[in-house]
């Protein structure tokens, strides 16, 4: 059996668990991650931090853990970059966080290509993804050095390789989405022709060895966060969708082989290439979940993540948030949409705004839901979740309530290290299957939806008219 060491380096935290051949967690290392959001839209982190968390918790782990270890697995943030010297492996400024905007010129000046991008790559022309903030790198940081997402940089400090995985580098707006190769004509568009480009490959890749945590391990399993999430719950069959509720929330659906434009406004990625094939997901996204309750804590009209249930009204009474503090993403792709809080009365509390912002995240959520039912050509059965929010029984019955579908809760809090450690496991043991790597599961709780049809259209338009205004608003 395969004991592996799988390392979560996400937004606001890194994780590392130690999970056995069964997908059991033998020991766990947390530690935080603080980004720093600047005025003008940027969100920057210390390289040198996200280095010291990963080694921190994955020894810490291991050390817990007292067994020998067969392999280290790697999940990372998927589209946040630096520049670093390749030669010592020094970052060369601070990281830039995925949630940045300050690269939207950079978008604005390639307009006109945007349906060719889109055509390519299967994403949308926005700052979300690696190139733009790729090209602002090198605008405004420095010239020298490599640019490239931090799982690259993280990996060569580990093991000296110099690669991306697949699902990785999808996220990028540089990857031939079809081909599954770095394309010339992208690489052009964003004036990174010159630029050394890191290795693809698989997840299921071995790309060198570390002695980071002790003896020597194989580096393996390399997979971007939310698409490690989507192989924990195993999301393996075409038109099954889970959705992770972290900083913000990150709906995936499985479309198997074929590579889907999405015609409903989601973008689509490599899910992973495993076992030498690769399959694609849609996904869609919210910028702000984790990330908006934080800012009703920072408030001061919460105490906490965990305080939600306690304080969140059993209605809103008319208010409505679109929480938009970061823009909107899928469908309306508006950056610099802001967030509005309606229908507030004298007799407003703060119940009723915690309780809007809890039906704002869902809505969002609730959307997505609807859009890759669109392009799935088929209504979605039920929604598998993960993520530190789904122990709020208010959010997640507010999901159920407004998607109008059951709401499966994934019993682990671990999703996405333990995804990252199936990838390794298919490293190792070739006999292996995907779906027996991914293992089956039963969820910890099942919210049914409570509200009626009507009921949850109501909230849904009156919300979609709301965002439709923030977005307009930030054009």
């Amino acid at each position: 059996m395969v004991t592996v060491l799988a390392i979560d380096q996400g937004t606001s935290g890194t994780k590392a668990v130690v999970v056995d051949g069964g997908g059991r967690v033998l020991a766990l290392a947390e530690e935080p991650v603080a980004p720093v959001y600047l005025d003008g839209g940027g969100v920057e982190v210390d390289p040198q931090v996200l280095l010291d968390t990963v080694l921190s918790t994955g020894r810490r782990a291991a050390a817990a853990a007292g067994v020998p270890l067969d392999a280290v697995a790697l999940a990372n943030q998927g589209e946040t970059v630096l520049a670093w010297d390749r030669s010592d492996g020094r970052p060369l400024g601070p990281a830039v966080v995925w949630q940045d905007r300050r690269s939207e010129p950079v978008c604005a000046g390639r307009a006109e290509h945007a349906v060719e991008v889109a055509r390519r790559t299967g994403l949308v022309l926005d700052p979300y993804f690696s190139a733009p903030k790729l090209r602002w790198l090198r605008d405004h940081v420095t010239r020298d050095g490599v640019v490239t997402t931090t799982d690259t940089w993280l990996v060569h400090r580990l093991c000296g390789a110099f690669v991306t995985d697949t699902s990785t580098a999808s996220r990028s707006l540089l990857l031939g989405l079809d081909e599954v190769t770095w394309d010339p004509w992208l690489l052009d568009l964003f004036g990174l022709a010159g630029e050394p480009l890191p290795d693809l490959v698989a997840s299921d890749a071995v790309v060198g060895t570390t002695t980071a945590f002790g003896p020597p391990l194989p580096v393996t399993g390399l997979v971007v966060d939310q698409q490690a999430a989507l192989l924990a719950q195993g999301c393996v069959e075409p038109g099954t969708a889970k959705c992770t509720y972290g900083t913000g929330a990150f709906l995936l659906a499985q479309t198997g082989s074929a590579a889907v434009r999405s015609t409903a406004g989601l973008t689509t990625s490599v899910a992973w290439t495993l076992r030498g094939n690769t399959s694609y997901c849609v996904d869609g996204q919210v910028y702000t979940a984790a990330s908006a309750v934080r800012w009703l804590t920072d408030l001061g009209l919460l105490d906490g993540a965990h305080a939600l249930d306690a304080t969140a009204a059993p209605d809103s009474e008319g208010v409505l948030c679109v929480p938009a503090l970061a823009g909107l993403a899928a469908p309306f792709w508006a950056p610099a949409a802001t967030a509005s809080l309606t229908g507030m009365t004298l007799s407003t509390g703060r119940g009723h705004v915690v309780r809007a912002v809890v039906e704002g995240i869902a809505a969002q959520v609730a959307g997505l839901v609807d859009l890759v039912a669109a392009d799935l050509g088929s209504p979605m059965a039920r929604l598998r979740v993960d993520g530190g929010l789904t122990r709020s029984a208010a959010l997640m019955q507010a999901q159920a309530d407004l998607a109008q579908v059951p709401v499966d809760v994934y019993p682990s809090a671990h999703a996405t290290p333990l995804g990252a450690a199936a990838c390794a496991r298919l490293a190792l043991d070739p006999g292996l299957s995907v779906a027996d790597a991914a293992g089956d599961w039963t969820p910890q709780r099942t919210y049914e939806p409570l509200w009626s049809a009507d009921r949850a259209a109501d909230l849904l338009g009156r919300w979609r008219d709301a965002a439709s205004v923030a977005a307009g608003s930030g054009s």
